[in-house]
């Protein structure tokens, strides 16, 4: 197997793919609490990486010689591994620095005591 051509090519394949749905997706979509509707540009963004996988899929399949469809299964399965990290790590950073939790507020006794 060519582990240096899959690792490479999954790499570059997640750099460009997650890197360009957080880039589409806080820059021109504004704050990360737009992400939680599900909404048809903020779907139509998660084609980035399933365009990427497939081209770089594509492309290991192409470039090598014997186990085609193993190493190109390999590189998709990387692909998305490293992408869904990637996502949900900066969903998971986002959502702490936007300040959307809040503190639970102290219960109040409705018993009156007398």
């Amino acid at each position: 197997m060519r582990w240096k051509l899959l690792l490479a090519t999954s790499l570059v394949a997640t750099v460009v793919g997650a890197g360009a749905t957080l880039a589409i997706a806080f820059g021109l979509l504004g704050s990360p609490t737009r992400l939680n509707s599900p909404d048809a540009i903020v779907l139509a963004t998660l084609l980035i990486p399933l365009a990427a996988t497939i081209t770089a899929s594509y492309f290991v399949y192409r470039h090598t010689a014997r186990r085609r469809r193993l190493q190109a299964l390999l590189t998709a399965l990387f692909i998305a591994g490293l992408t869904l990290t990637i996502l949900i790590l900066s969903a998971m950073f986002s959502a702490r620095r936007g300040g959307t939790h809040t503190d639970p507020q102290p219960r109040q006794n409705n018993i009156s005591r007398t």
